[in-house]
């Protein structure tokens, strides 16, 4: 059983796919960690992201141990991720880890931007979880403000706006809603009541692949 859950950023799609991962009993992949990773791969070797091939040499032999760094998570890390991630090469090389990842016996539950329609897109179940971008802005407003960085929120709405724009705007694996995918848009809902929602999505999913 493969569960792939997409969307843009700060829509909840990773705290959902851990909450799946745990209910259903799955391994789970944060996708976006292995582009932030080479993002940041890039950043210390003091390249350009916008350098395809400094992303893809970094994608190519970037060390483990920088899905476990603390910078991983940062807002301008972020943004690295976001510009590593367009280029077609750093994406062939990272396809084979995510299929591998969806592949394995049991199943997977994978959250990233291009699951269901490149990664798996013969998954059990397909999520595609969205919100208003003043909701996902207020939302990773709030993370930066805990993490101590004091960026105002117009600048944290333009960034996700900015983003939104590269990950549906770029030519290799854009973001966008698999044709089977469900829609739960978390706008209005609380974390509780907006995973309930999706393992009842996945539930039904489940049931309709098995008749």
């Amino acid at each position: 059983m493969v569960i792939a859950v997409d969307g843009p950023a700060a829509s909840g799609k990773g705290t959902i796919a851990k909450a799946l991962a745990r209910h259903f009993g799955l391994p789970h992949l944060d996708t976006g960690k292995l582009y932030r990773a080479c993002g940041l791969a890039v950043r210390l070797a003091g390249e350009d992201p916008f350098d395809a091939a400094a992303a893809e040499r970094a994608a190519l032999t970037m060390a483990p141990a920088l899905l476990d760094d603390p910078h991983l998570m940062s807002a301008l890390n972020s943004d690295y991720a976001s510009i590593v991630s367009s280029h077609p090469a750093v994406r062939a090389a990272l396809f084979d880890r995510q299929r591998d990842f969806a592949a394995q016996p049991g199943g997977a539950v994978l959250d990233g931007r291009d699951i269901g329609t490149v990664i798996a897109p013969d998954a059990s179940a397909k999520l595609f979880v969205t919100a208003r971008t003043d909701v996902r802005a207020a939302r990773r407003h709030a993370e930066l403000v805990r993490g101590g960085d004091g960026r105002d929120f117009s600048a944290v709405l333009a960034d996700i706006e900015a983003r939104d724009a590269r990950d549906s705007g770029r030519s290799a694996a854009p973001l966008k809603r698999a044709g089977d995918a469900a829609l739960l848009d978390t706008s209005d809902l609380a974390i509780d009541a907006a995973v309930r929602a999706a393992v009842a999505l996945v539930e039904k999913a489940l049931a309709a692949n098995s008749q």
